[in-house]
């Protein structure tokens, strides 16, 4: 159920990125714009080919996308501070409202970790927006923890 994305799910990954914009958007009006999408049509097909930001989906009995997760790899090496390491960065992950509860999330969560170490990754990071309480719920029984806190003074 858990695959990598291609050009036939763009219409239904187009479908979540408004949802998750959304959640953004009720957080935070101050930064996000209201029903919009991070990626258009266009820019998702180009994405969907680019080997180092991987796009996993979840797919329904009948084929529809009802989850997915944009992830991308990134590689320190040789830096004069730190340790070479690889990392899989997850920049979006979305369950459809009507399929949450029905481990969607953790489906994609763990097919993303599994990926990640077969690509020889020492970790998997995150950024979590402030007051989305739900999600962080659901990263921290996935096992994840707190590696750094950003903070923001509003002029």
């Amino acid at each position: 159920m858990v695959r990598r994305a291609n050009r036939n799910d763009i219409r239904g990954i187009i479908s979540l990125l408004h949802q998750v914009n959304m959640v953004h958007h009720e957080l935070r009006p101050d930064l996000f714009k209201a029903n919009t999408t991070k990626y258009n049509e266009q820019e998702l097909e180009t994405l969907l080919g680019d080997e180092s930001k991987p796009v996993f989906v979840y797919t329904d009995d009948e084929g529809s996308v009802v989850g997915h997760a944009f992830c991308q790899l990134t590689e320190v090496k040789d830096h004069g501070l730190l340790q070479d390491a690889k990392t899989l960065y997850i920049d979006d992950i979305c369950v459809d409202a009507s399929a949450r509860g029905h481990h969607v999330g953790k489906a994609l969560y763990e097919h993303v970790s599994q990926y990640a170490r077969a690509v020889g990754c020492h970790n998997i990071t995150l950024n979590v927006w402030e007051g989305n309480d739900p999600a962080m719920a659901f990263y921290r029984s996935m096992g994840m923890q707190v590696q750094k806190t950003g903070m923001e003074a509003l002029l």
